[in-house]
């Protein structure tokens, strides 16, 4: 087990891998862990320091999340954020209790002369987001920031290394969250800033060499920014043979999408397959309107498609994916107690009858580590900047049934707002953007003819790394365009709508 130089305890929080992301772009290397981790693998691991992450429960609750005691007596430095706070508080004597009121939303705050606040300001923008709160200090420690509603918004004992936060430095409120973090890190762990993707590149074709030996991969393809990075990552650690790189046309695909993903993969030199299984995709979410059942139905047939593939080609053992860190968390916590929000049909394993097994080299970074792991593979920046697409393609941009005429009006809308949203010079000034059929209709004027039609939605958002998000703010009259143009140039629609909803409380995605 290889060295970690912090390593996070998971305590349930949906900001957990955010906490990781942020070391690693200060280049310091870290690992998730759950809260329960036995205290030999943590030793193991030779942490230079600790990170409790937040939480939903309280330290007062019936089975409320506890670590092994034994953390408090390996003497690392120890950071506490949110329900971390609260543990440490309670842990040394100090008393938690539930706030007057919930502290949710930016705040001001106020430090006071601490080496982990080097080079910071005073006055600064963080998050809160609390309902229990430390009340009395804890033995040996003092207060080092206070906001309007947290007299201890940050408390200290500096001579153990330990310190708490009522706050989050991770999310992207907290304007100098990155800099509280890598000072931790820096300045009182004694990390080194070594964790960049060319070694994190040369690590993972390593591990892929290990793993496959001499067998084949399977690696499905989308043409979307992470398979792309998969593929390549592949075709670097493995010689041509050992590497089928498949792609499913389910026709759930943008306008155009299949010729581009095959055009793509000449370029990049990587034989492809392609597959055309439009009418079993059809067939199969036929009569399905929930959005899980969309999603496994689409999961389980491309699972069935590859195995099927597979069987073509002697010493297919291993089957490459995309998934993501938030891919991971956003499904089901394997690390933490954290909520469910909805599942990713790329996540979760095999099904038992298959004899496949996964190669994931991603499954540990975030969606913004892959474009800059894609550039270091020398991917072309046209390819890496593009947005993202959802595994399950428009099936969950469609409310309800996927068919043909619905496919037909998502397409032709969601080109016509990529068309207007590249030649306005904003593709590249949002993270994502797409267009929603909401099955809904409503009346309209055509004309002097009375309509009565769909409602298309149309969603920008700005983040980082999908974890969260806040929607675009464009302009009233680039949005007119794209609407004039997708109700005059697609029969069937009569109404565009744009979404102003940020995540959290919205996911990205609507279904």
């Amino acid at each position: 087990m290889k060295q970690v130089p912090i390593l996070v305890l998971d305590f349930g929080s949906q900001y957990t891998q955010l906490i990781a992301r942020k070391l690693r772009e200060s280049g310091v290397y870290c690992e998730v862990v759950p809260y329960r981790e036995d205290i030999e693998k943590i030793k193991a691991r030779k942490p230079q320091g600790i990170i409790l992450s937040g939480g939903p429960a309280s330290v007062y609750a019936e089975n409320a999340y506890k670590p092994s005691e034994e953390i408090w007596d390996l003497d690392l430095p120890i950071m506490g954020i949110c329900y971390g706070m609260q543990l440490i508080t309670q842990h040394f004597g100090g008393e938690v209790v539930p706030a007057d009121h919930h502290e949710y939303g930016k705040a001001k705050l106020s430090i006071s002369d601490s080496p982990i606040f080097k080079s910071m300001s005073d006055n600064q923008t963080v998050w809160m987001s609390h309902g229990d709160r430390a009340e009395k200090l804890p033995n040996g420690f003092k207060v080092i920031g206070t906001s309007e509603n947290s007299p201890y918004a940050g408390i200290a004992n500096e001579e153990k290394k330990i310190y708490a936060f009522q706050f989050h430095p991770e999310v992207h409120h907290t304007k100098e969250g990155t800099k509280l973090l890598k000072n931790f890190a820096k300045y009182i762990c004694g990390c080194s800033s070594t964790w960049n993707m060319g070694s994190f590149a040369k690590e993972k074709i390593r591990e892929i060499q290990a793993q496959v030996g001499d067998k084949k991969v399977l690696c499905g393809v989308s043409g979307g920014v992470d398979s792309s990075v998969v593929a390549t990552i592949l075709h670097e650690a493995l010689p041509k043979e050992q590497l089928i790189c498949v792609f499913v046309d389910q026709g759930l695909l943008r306008k155009d999408e299949a010729r581009d993903v095959q055009n793509m993969f000449k370029l990049l030199d990587i034989p492809l397959i392609t597959i055309d299984a439009r009418e079993e995709f059809m067939e199969v979410l036929k009569g399905v309107t929930d959005p899980e059942q969309k999603r496994k139905a689409i999961g389980e047939k491309f699972i069935e498609v590859f195995d099927k593939e597979a069987s073509k080609h002697i010493g297919v053992e291993f089957l490459a994916q995309g998934t993501l860190y938030t891919d991971v968390i956003e499904s089901v916590s394997v690390k933490g107690p954290s909520k469910t929000i909805k599942s990713h049909h790329n996540v979760g394993g095999l099904p038992e009858w298959m004899t496949f097994e996964l190669v994931e080299p991603l499954r540990e970074i975030f969606k913004d580590e892959v474009r800059k792991l894609g550039l270091e593979l020398g991917l072309p920046k046209n390819m890496i900047g593009r947005h993202p697409f959802p595994g399950p393609g428009l099936a969950i941009r469609v409310m309800g049934e996927v068919n043909e005429e619905a496919l037909r009006l998502l397409r032709e809308s969601d080109a016509i707002m990529q068309e207007e949203l590249r030649a306005t010079g904003y593709y590249d000034k949002v993270w994502q953007a797409f267009t929603v059929l909401l099955n809904v209709q409503s009346v309209g004027v055509m004309g002097d003819n009375r309509t009565y039609d769909n409602t298309v939605c149309i969603r920008m958002v700005e983040s980082v790394d999908g974890m969260t998000a806040t929607f675009a703010h464009i302009p009233h009259d680039v949005l007119e365009g794209m609407s004039r143009r997708i109700i005059n140039e697609i029969d069937g629609i009569n109404r565009v709508v744009y979404d102003i909803s940020s995540k959290p409380p919205a996911t990205i995605e609507w279904e």
